[in-house]
């Protein structure tokens, strides 16, 4: 007999988790910009390098699923958030180019194994009805606990003249707390469906794949570039980006939950549909604005369209065999940071030349992406993955378990030749 108190539960557990990350990751974001060119003199190069390694953890994403052949997830997921939160409070204290390299790979880790985990728990933990509104108010607590953390910091320096040193210590402890107290606080709960401890990834997943691969790829130009665009062409401080993050996260804890709603009703192709089109519009725009208060509003519709991309995740929910979401969203972490790595360093240079041309890159990833979008089917399903270049999909019973079977071959025949294997 269950002995959890009311409020034990996976999502209360799911929202501290994710508040937590992001007070942890909102310190060292808001203020990195601003520190590293204060402190450390860099340039379009450098930060383009820094935000590379930053993404090397993600890249390697993939390494989860073997982590979890000893620990269980929701353990790992503890251990990710404490290593952030360490990450984060060392920063401060390592104003040089290599010492910010190092900080940053250290929180990068954490933070990278954190999102793969939350990822998988949260298609686990939530049905497929409930998963798009849980989503969206996973995005609104986040945005909420953002709120606090960016308000405190336009305190910190703006009133309190505290210093990036003292403020990195504080983000990073807060991230530290908050972990300490969800590993005590709740209990250890047990997913539905056992996971498959292995790495795997299905032909019939293609399209899912291709999506992540994009957003990766156009998240980079946003997350990397439109803040640097701030403080180098604008000569915005850490209060103005402060007052900047506390408006756009007002908008997230708003109409986040709201979004995950609207995904919901009106399914997973039209959602994606709508964030791409309005996202090659930002893209676009951001290769010429030329005014401060533009650029600002541009950067809270950013956010809104990129909140809309909770739609990739439920649509692989809708899609996937239940035991493959552990190792799938290892996989789907290190496919989504293939581009990553490469993108910061590469357009770095780029922007060293052209910023224009950078954005207006996005702006083609965009279109991009919104081609594959238009392949997803109305109602997609095990076995309704696309609308063209279907991979066969087979269900039956071997060993007593239910399985997947994939066929490579050209007919009938070796299809039941190969009846058993899965397409991996």
């Amino acid at each position: 007999m269950s002995t959890n108190k009311a409020w034990q539960t996976p999502k209360n557990l799911l929202v501290l988790m994710s508040v937590a990350m992001t007070i942890g990751f909102a310190t060292w974001m808001a203020l990195l910009n601003n520190f590293v060119i204060e402190k450390a003199a860099f340039t379009g190069a450098e930060i383009g390098l820094l935000q590379s390694i930053r993404e090397i953890p993600g890249f390697l994403a993939f390494t989860a699923v073997f982590v979890l052949l000893i620990l269980k997830e929701q353990t790992f997921a503890y251990l990710s958030l404490a290593l952030l939160g360490i990450g984060v409070a060392i920063t401060g204290y390592l104003p040089s180019v290599f010492g910010l390299y190092f900080s940053t790979f250290i929180m990068s880790v954490g933070f990278h194994y954190y999102e793969t985990l939350k990822q998988s728990l949260s298609l686990q933990w939530f049905s497929i009805d409930e998963a798009p509104a849980m989503l969206g108010k996973l995005i609104a607590a986040s945005s909420a606990a953002s709120l606090a953390a960016y308000s405190f910091l336009w305190l910190a320096m703006d009133q309190l003249g505290l210093s990036y040193r003292t403020i990195y210590l504080v983000g990073g402890s807060v991230c530290l707390c908050l972990t300490l107290f969800t590993w005590l606080a709740f209990p250890r709960f047990k997913s539905k469906t056992p996971q498959r401890k292995h790495l795997l990834m299905r032909k019939r997943y293609w399209l899912y794949y291709a999506l992540t691969f994009m957003g990766g790829a156009r998240r980079q130009i946003f997350t990397v570039f439109a803040g640097f665009l701030m403080v180098e062409k604008f000569g915005y401080s850490v209060s103005d980006i402060a007052a900047l993050f506390i408006i756009n996260h007002l908008f997230n804890w708003a109409f986040a939950g709201r979004v995950g709603a609207l995904v919901g009703r009106i399914g997973e192709r039209r959602a994606l549909t709508f964030e791409y089109c309005g996202l090659f519009c930002v893209f676009t725009a951001y290769a010429f604005v030329n005014d401060a208060t533009w650029a600002a509003g541009l950067y809270v519709a950013d956010h809104l369209f990129f909140s809309l991309a909770i739609a990739i995740k439920t649509y692989f929910q809708k899609i996937a065999d239940q035991a493959d979401m552990a190792s799938t969203a290892s996989v789907a972490f290190t496919i989504n940071h293939v581009a990553a790595v490469v993108i910061p360093a590469l357009f770095g240079l780029v922007w060293l030349v052209s910023p224009m041309a950078v954005f207006l890159m996005g702006s083609g990833m965009s279109v991009l992406s919104l081609l594959l979008a238009r392949n997803i089917p109305s109602a997609p399903s095990a076995g309704n993955e696309v609308l063209f270049g279907k991979v066969p999909y087979v269900e039956g019973i071997i060993g007593g378990r239910k399985g997947e079977f994939c066929a490579l071959a050209r007919n009938q025949l070796r299809l039941l030749s190969m009846a058993g294997c899965r397409a991996i």
